[in-house]
């Protein structure tokens, strides 16, 4: 099990990378990446670019809730990555929320605000 701490800025959208600590060889591994929200797609691809610099190649994005336009986002960056996704919303907001969404459940879950 590895870990990759990260929080969005609420104006810039753009996510912070604080934190990451992943087994020594995940080149050797299938990843599941789980998040419970993919919204813009920024922390997400983020992620997978950290992943990969280690050495990942087999990498899936599971989420709860996904907004078309993160999915888009991801796809583009990185074809390779299948996402899988328990919901799909209908678009985000000017905030960058999805709408209907969880309101910034990933934030809640972790304790990171």
């Amino acid at each position: 099990v590895g870990h990759i701490g990260m929080y969005r800025d609420e104006k810039t959208l753009k996510p912070h990378e604080y934190f990451v600590k992943m087994p020594p060889d995940i080149e050797q591994r299938d990843l599941i990446i789980v998040d419970p929200m993919l919204a813009t797609g920024g922390s997400a691809n983020m992620a997978i670019e950290a992943l990969k610099k280690r050495g990942a190649t087999s990498m899936r994005l599971v989420v709860l809730v996904a907004a078309p336009e993160g999915v888009k986002a991801v796809q583009a960056a990185n074809p390779d990555v299948d996402i899988y996704a328990a919901a799909l919303d209908d678009h985000l907001n000017e905030n960058g929320y999805i709408v209907p969404g969880l309101g910034d459940a990933g934030d809640r879950l972790f304790g990171t605000k």
